[in-house]
């Protein structure tokens, strides 16, 4: 969606997932309505947040407006941090290379491993009784 200076793209990582709106703008990073740090109370929450922008030198230059919902708030930066990766290759394909070589194009997959039947968990079985 590149209509009206507006580029789109979706960022997810475990249960989480984060809708990215980036325009051109003064720096602004604006989540669920409220500034990112409001948004991420953790100061490193906020730091994975931004690290696309860190190391690709497009600080201060986008305003973000960012929808994030579903899994925890370690989630949601993770998520975050997809998204803006993937908006800002979207804008400016010359980024993908370092952007890719980071890491922070690939989603985290990682998901919970459901518990199963007969056992206490996923994995952990219930302790064996000889007598």
């Amino acid at each position: 969606m590149s209509s009206n200076n507006n580029t789109y793209a979706t960022g997810k990582r475990k249960t989480a997932i984060a809708r990215v709106w980036m325009t051109k703008g003064s720096g602004k990073i604006v989540i669920n309505r409220r500034p990112i740090t409001d948004y991420f109370s953790r100061s490193t929450l906020k730091i994975v947040a931004e690290q696309p922008l860190t190391l690709t030198n497009t600080h201060g230059q986008f305003d973000f407006y960012i929808l994030a919902s579903g899994g925890g708030i370690s989630g949601q930066a993770g998520a975050v941090r997809h998204g803006i990766a993937k908006v800002l290759q979207t804008f400016d394909n010359s980024l993908r290379g370092p952007l890719k070589k980071a890491g922070y194009l690939t989603r985290d997959a990682r998901e919970k491993e459901r518990k199963k039947y007969g056992q206490k968990g996923a994995r952990a079985r219930y302790q064996y009784s000889k007598r």
